[in-house]
């Protein structure tokens, strides 16, 4: 019986698996792996508290992985079209936390993310929205 390596298994996965598994390594604190195995090496970002490289992006999230070692990610919704992939999610930092709702956006390239926007909002503690944020 043979297995898959993590490439293969990496390929054969959608970009939709791909970006939703990013998430999930990275909120579980496997940066580095995330990175290694869904990182393009020409991969830019727009989130505008960093500088728009990997490696800084990378630091920041590792640094933020080590101070809330009990994040949680809850993705609700994960839309895929051509190359581009949209996830929705509800990411708490810790417990206790309201969290955030967030919005991930990646642009592929051969099988990579080349390309990330990410956008969140705050969960309110009162809203006068019955609906909720999900």
């Amino acid at each position: 019986m043979s297995t898959l390596s993590n490439q293969q298994q990496s390929n054969s996965l959608s970009l939709k698996e791909k970006s939703i598994s990013f998430l999930q390594k990275v909120a579980s604190g496997n940066i580095r792996e995330a990175n290694q195995k869904y990182i393009s090496p020409d991969f830019l970002h727009h989130n505008p508290f960093f500088p728009g490289d990997s490696k800084s992006l990378m630091l920041a999230m590792e640094e933020n992985a080590t101070e809330n070692s009990h994040k949680s990610l809850e993705i609700k919704l994960a839309i895929q079209e051509n190359d581009m992939v949209t996830v929705y999610s509800h990411i708490k930092q810790n417990p206790e936390d309201l969290g955030s709702a967030v919005v991930h956006i990646f642009r592929f390239k051969d099988d990579q993310i080349v390309e990330m926007w990410d956008v969140g909002q705050p969960i309110p503690k009162d809203s006068p929205n019955q609906n909720g944020m999900f």
